[in-house]
């Protein structure tokens, strides 16, 4: 484990995803650029963000539509219980609607699916909190 990467927490109902997301990110990983936890819900999300103290998310990247609790009502809770915590959500229905709610919440980005991972690099330097050696 690096003490200088960016803990992100990915939460997105489909299990593809997290596969993605790990083949994607193979090398920033290794080279300890980021640290990838993953939830399948927004409750799971939450008990994480709850529970987990030895790795903190410094980032959470959550799908708008989940089933129970949305990506919406996760980025609301987020901002209540963690006001400093960088939300990006993530969505395959990116009208401008969704687009305007998440902003109202606080959300750092909005991002389509699917996702443009060079896109998504480039934001994440962006707006991830940098680690010591940044």
């Amino acid at each position: 484990m690096s003490d200088r990467g960016v803990c992100i927490l990915v939460v997105d109902d489909e299990p593809d995803m997290a596969d993605l997301f790990r083949q994607r990110f193979r090398r920033e990983v290794r080279e300890g650029t980021y640290m990838l936890q993953f939830a399948a819900s927004a409750e799971a999300a939450l008990d994480h963000l709850r529970s987990d103290a030895r790795h903190d998310p410094m980032l959470v990247l959550s799908d708008v539509n989940m089933p129970g609790i949305d990506g919406l009502a996760l980025l609301q809770a987020i901002h209540h219980e963690w006001p400093g915590l960088p939300v990006m959500m993530v969505t395959a229905y990116g009208d401008d609607e969704r687009r305007r709610q998440a902003a109202a919440l606080g959300a750092a980005d909005f991002l389509g699916k699917p996702v443009d991972f060079d896109h998504l690099k480039r934001r994440l330097r962006d707006i991830a909190p940098r680690g010591p050696s940044a």
